[in-house]
């Protein structure tokens, strides 16, 4: 793709995002979800490949009936209400129906469906996209709109965790293993949305940083399936020796980096006297833990093959900037110590 074209994409990403973040009307918010869908969509379609036309195609359906629906509930407010500004959501009716729309747009469970088949059909660059940067739009409008509904994102966030966690158990290819993790993390985040909203967005802020560098790395490798793994360490041997722990770190193990959102949210779910539902979050962690381990497990303790294909690749210098991913890297093992000061940046 050309590169102005792609510069004027990206642009139309960072373009639609702020519009709906910044947005306080329902009609700007949405134009904005809408901008942020047809810039995405290029960038997606750019293989020319069938796999990814297809799914190009799902992505489009499905973000098309959200929004569609998404646009039904601010009618339905305003004719209900008289009122076309975020914060007046007040109703039940279009509450529970824009929730449900914004569900569908991020992919929680049950309305996840599209994601893990989207992801596998695009490269590992737009999956990227798909799982971090289109996330932020629509939960900041569920951050602004403070759905009243608790039992509805309570039963939403247990569903998302325990698919994410089950759904990935038997993958073989890295994006759905990816897209899986991107559901029951999106869990965790609408499950303490309600009680702690800078929690959330904390949550929100490091799942980006820990499935960027687990995307860079994957990128640098040019992996893409569970097999291809074992060959990773002749390729990047660095690289191979960390990803076990950016992996551990989004399953939640201390003393990485992501152990510090799922510890804040138990915590928080136990002072507000949901001991169940606190227990079932941690208990669904365990299931995302396994898949982890065996990514793990694939790249760091089953042996490469001993022939060309094992050897060749290991003499071979990258050209890409490691920079990015080196920061990236560090923030996801790194950050557990600081979290007070990481608390204080979010809570100012």
């Amino acid at each position: 793709m050309n590169p102005y074209i792609t510069a004027s994409l990206l642009f139309g990403l960072l373009l639609g995002t702020t519009i709906t973040t910044t947005s306080t009307h329902w009609l700007i918010a949405w134009m904005g979800l809408k901008i942020n869908t047809l810039a995405i969509i290029p960038l997606m379609a750019q293989q020319h490949r069938p796999r990814a036309i297809e799914a190009t195609t799902k992505y489009f359906l499905t973000q098309a009936a959200a929004a569609a629906t998404l646009l039904l509930a601010a009618t339905t407010n305003a004719w209900m209400t008289g009122q076309w500004e975020l914060q007046q959501a007040t109703h039940p009716v279009p509450t529970t129906m824009i929730t449900i729309a914004l569900a569908l747009k991020i992919g929680l469970a049950p309305l996840h469906t599209w994601l893990p088949e989207v992801m596998q059909g695009l490269d590992l660059t737009t999956g990227l996209i798909l799982a971090t940067w289109q996330k932020i739009a629509p939960f900041s409008l569920l951050l602004q709109i403070q759905p009243n509904n608790q039992t509805l994102l309570i039963l939403l966030a247990i569903l998302s965790m325990l698919v994410g966690g089950w759904g990935g158990l038997n993958q073989t290819q890295v994006r759905k293993i990816l897209a899986y993790s991107s559901i029951a993390h999106l869990g965790w985040m609408v499950i303490i949305l309600q009680f702690s909203p800078t929690l959330a967005v904390m949550t929100l802020a490091l799942y980006i940083i820990m499935t960027s560098s687990t995307f860079l790395a994957f990128m640098m490798n040019k992996t893409t399936t569970i097999g291809t793994l074992t060959i990773s360490w002749a390729k990047t041997p660095i690289i191979s020796s960390l990803m076990p722990l950016i992996l551990l770190s989004l399953g939640g193990l201390p003393p990485l980096t992501g152990f510090m959102p799922k510890w804040l949210i138990l915590q928080e779910l136990t002072k507000q006297d949901l001991g169940m539902t606190a227990t079932l979050a941690a208990l669904s962690a365990l299931l995302s833990l396994y898949f982890y381990l065996r990514l793990s497990y694939a790249m760091t303790l089953t042996i490469s093959p001993n022939n060309l294909t094992g050897t060749l690749p290991w003499r071979t210098q990258t050209n890409k900037k490691t920079l990015p991913t080196a920061i990236l890297l560090s923030s996801s093992i790194l950050l557990l110590p600081l979290t007070p000061e990481v608390l204080t940046l979010f809570n100012t």
